[in-house]
Formats: C-alpha cells, sequence, structure tokens
C-alpha cells in the first residue's frame, strides 16, 4: 500500500509533460518583450526623423 502512494506521489510531482509547452511560452514571452522594445526604440527615431524632416521643409 506504501509502494502505491509513494508511486503516486512520484507522478505527481515528477511529471513532465507541460515542460515543453511552459519553455516554448516563455520563449514566446521573451521574443515579446524584445519586439517591443525594439519596435519602441524604431518609433522614437522615426518621430524624430520626421520631425527634423518637417523642421527642414518649413524652414527658418
Amino acid at each position: 500500500m506504501l509502494k502505491m502512494y509513494v508511486e503516486l506521489i512520484k507522478t505527481r510531482f515528477f511529471n513532465e509533460k507541460g515542460q515543453g509547452m511552459v519553455e516554448y511560452g516563455l520563449i514566446l514571452a521573451l521574443v515579446a518583450v524584445g519586439a517591443m522594445v525594439a519596435f519602441g526604440n524604431l518609433g522614437d527615431g522615426i518621430v524624430a526623423k520626421l520631425t527634423q524632416v518637417t523642421g527642414q521643409l518649413t524652414g527658418p
């Protein structure tokens, strides 16, 4: 009977079926955060360049 409980506990706590999904989720989250940072910096650069072009077109 004790052996059955030990096996039950092992299967409950050492189940690795969802490990792959968790790893894919973490990688996806990391890529999403990287994309947000990259697009945020790219957006700031585009705004600065458009402001510079607008300033040159309107002239002094």
